[in-house]
């Protein structure tokens, strides 16, 4: 008989602490219906006591969601775990992930307490936590590297205390999967009420080796629930990616002998979300859903696939999402049409003003584009000028200028707190002189630390996608933005970059 395997997906949470990976409420909210859609067992909605925007994006999720837990990470102490509590109210199934660190390092050098103290305080929080709701994750954070026996006494006082779920985090990726695997076995056998939780693991990919540790945790340690997000997002060098860990255990089940719960033909759409709600770019050879991950280039591999798709491919492109058809909308295309497709793309906007927006920058796009995929529509709706009236910039317009031999000129006109401004400038090139007359108004005296484009489709028509990242007195932020004018596409995402510095938003970072 197989073991269920719980996916916990904490995209949301330790996957927006990527330095300008923070997401709106809204975006948040879109992310977790599709995660809902692909059936993740707990979606980890953020840590409600970092901030009030946290908080209310934890609670719009958890009102919303009804098919998966909903959690929320808190620190071990009386007020995140009250903040947590109040915050998840309205789920049907309600989950608080109580941490505090367990290795001498960060006692010592970070929480300044004794064991006696961490060990006091654990049981205290998990005590409280337990009076609020029915189930409780705990994680000793840097767990890989606390010393065995007090990991143990720790471990073993929380199950006491009625934590249903044990939580072990690699938090600095420095485990190897062999050892990793038996380090898990070795708590869960030395532990005499290990039978009484859920063992869980939590890896990041500082060596290349969340997805290969997360799965020996599985295999050898017995772990039954495994932490990841979409497209292995996180800070540093990310997390334990979800879709190959689902499509690990999916495809190899003669190996694991596991159940999930997932609906994996949702995984590219929720990749797609991800990657463009936060402008992570998915790299193309990118396990499961690059863009090369089902593309066979060799002659040798082109003719056995032809022959027998199973020649060399272990997994089929439906079965993760890729889909074989092309247009999804044209030009002629109703409103209740997109309504419908944006529904399927699991995008909720807030209100008819929101729709109508959408549908009139639909329309334009058709006029331009003679092919709407998916891709398309998710751009568009992830703009902020559909949603317009709650940000300080908004793009109206641009002209641009450029011509070998002379130097480029840029007009914009944005808008600010809903005022038309206009501004121009000159630049090394139509982008540099775009966004130097952005900058020449408003003087935000951000450094740019990074700018990428990606084509949203595969075409010389594709929409572009430009990423901007910012970085302005220890803030980093990243801003989106897409046209078909890869310059105009540019001048948005500086715009959108230039809302979320604005963004008072206080973030507490916390790592399990």
């Amino acid at each position: 008989m197989a073991d269920k395997l719980i996916i916990f997906d904490t995209t949301l949470r330790d996957g927006e602490q990527s330095p300008g990976a923070s997401m709106t409420k809204d975006e948040k909210l879109r992310i977790a219906r599709q995660l809902e859609r692909l059936k993740v067992d707990v979606i980890e909605a953020g840590f409600a006591a970092s901030s009030n925007g946290d908080f209310e994006a934890v609670q719009s999720i958890a009102n919303a969601i009804k098919d998966s837990t909903i959690c929320s990470l808190s620190r071990a102490n009386d007020r995140d775990i009250s903040r947590a509590a109040e915050a998840l109210k309205g789920a049907n199934s309600a989950r608080i992930h109580t941490f505090i660190a367990t290795s001498p390092l960060h006692m010592e050098k970070k929480l300044r307490m004794t064991p006696e103290q961490v060990l006091e305080q654990a049981k205290q929080a998990v005590r409280f936590a337990r009076n609020l709701v029915s189930d409780i994750e705990f994680s000793p954070e840097d767990g890989y590297r606390s010393e065995p026996d007090f990991l143990c006494r720790v471990l073993e006082a929380v199950i006491a205390e009625g934590a249903t779920t044990i939580n072990v985090p690699d938090t600095v990726g420095y485990a190897i999967p062999e050892l990793y695997g038996h380090f898990i076995k070795n708590l869960r056998e030395r532990i005499p009420n290990s039978d009484k939780a859920i063992w869980s693991v939590h890896c990041h990919n500082d060596l290349g080796m969340a997805v290969a540790n997360s799965l020996a945790g599985v295999k050898i340690g017995g772990a039954r629930q495994v932490e990841c997000t979409i497209n292995g997002l996180g800070e540093r060098a990310g997390n334990c990616s979800l879709e190959e860990v689902v499509m690990a255990v999916k495809t190899r089940r003669d190996y694991f002998n596991l159940d999930l719960g997932i609906d994996t033909r949702h995984i590219v759409a929720a990749s797609r979300m991800v990657s463009q709600t936060t402008g992570f770019v998915v790299q193309p050879n990118k396990a499961v859903v690059g863009a090369n991950a089902f593309a066979h280039a060799s002659g040798i591999h082109q003719d056995g696939v032809l022959k027998a798709r199973d020649t060399y491919e272990i997994m089929r492109a439906e079965d993760v999402g890729w889909s074989a058809n092309k247009i999804v909308l044209g030009k002629l295309s109703g409103r209740n049409a997109f309504k419908q497709r944006l529904q399927e793309l699991g995008v909720q906007l807030e209100s008819e003003s929101e729709i109508n927006v959408a549908f009139t920058k639909f329309k334009e796009l058709a006029d331009r584009k003679s092919e709407i995929f998916d891709e398309d529509i998710l751009a568009l709706v992830s703009d902020e000028s559909v949603t317009a009236e709650k940000e300080q910039y908004g793009f109206v317009s641009l002209f641009q200028q450029s011509e070998t031999g002379e130097l480029p000129r840029a007009r914009i006109v944005f808008t600010v707190d809903g005022q038309e401004v206009r501004s121009e400038s000159e630049g090394n090139g139509p982008v540099d002189a775009s966004l130097k007359a952005i900058e020449a108004h408003v003087k935000s005296g951000a450094e740019m630390v990074l700018y990428s484009v990606n084509a949203i489709s595969g075409s010389t028509e594709s929409q572009g996608e430009v990423t901007v990242r910012l970085q302005n007195s220890g803030r980093v932020v990243n801003g989106v933005g897409a046209d078909p004018d890869i310059v105009v596409a540019s001048a948005k995402a500086y715009l959108s970059a230039l809302n979320k510095l604005q963004s008072k938003a206080d973030r507490v970072a916390a790592q399990g």
